[in-house]
């Protein structure tokens, strides 16, 4: 499948009016994220950098996403999002228990490791906690349906989304600060955003506007 936005690149815009100066130090940081080795065991990390796979795979044709890293990072400060549901732990015991589960209910299925299974292997275990169609006894007592909808899908997936790459590959301009999006309307594009390809051809924004300017 084509890319809608092949030729661009949001960092493009690092060193232009989009950007100021805590937007570059922001994005830079986050960029730069490694994995920890101190936050999790070794096992937990193999099962959550293969869920990860699995949920948000890599922009092709662009730097990888360190959608892994951010997650640890957000495990370790072990830092909520100002709510949670009232039948799961803290961010860090809910990821740590919930790698678990998903690495014995690998084996209860398949006799090895989730992050040892093939993708097809890991999609039916992965389908099996979003349904709360589960057999390790790991997870009575912790909801496999609310691990999945309140902790691994909006954290791995909102990892994945606030970088660079991923924003590259949906055509988002990102920031925006100090020049700020001044076309907000249906079908409008501010000059600088991003060319879209269709038919073939690289249409850029301004001519994409309804009004043409």
């Amino acid at each position: 499948m084509a890319e809608t936005f092949p030729d661009y690149d949001v960092l493009a815009k690092r060193n232009t009016p989009s950007w100021n100066e805590r937007t570059r130090d922001v994005i830079d940081a986050r960029m730069a994220k490694v994995e920890r080795p101190d936050i999790l065991a070794e096992r937990q990390r193999d099962t959550l950098r293969a869920v990860t796979a699995r949920v948000v795979p890599q922009p092709a044709h662009r730097a990888p996403v360190n959608a892994t890293a951010l997650v640890l990072d957000k495990i370790g400060s072990d830092n909520g999002d100002g709510f949670r549901h009232h039948e799961l732990p803290d961010v860090r015991e809910a990821w740590a228990r919930g790698l678990d589960a998903i690495d014995a209910e690998a084996k209860s299925r398949f006799d090895t490791g989730f992050a040892r299974c093939s993708a097809y292997q890991q999609d039916e275990i992965l389908a099996s906690v979003q349904n709360g169609d589960v057999k390790a006894p790991d997870w009575a007592t912790l909801p496999p349906k609310l691990f999945w909808s309140w902790r691994l899908i909006p954290d791995i997936v909102s990892a994945y989304y606030a970088h660079p790459s991923a924003w590259s590959a949906m055509g988002f301009g990102g920031p925006a600060s100090p020049r700020g999006y001044v076309r907000l309307t249906t079908n409008r594009h501010d000059p600088w955003e991003a060319s879209e390809q269709k038919n073939d051809e690289l249409i850029p924004a301004k001519v994409r506007n309804r009004h043409g300017y």
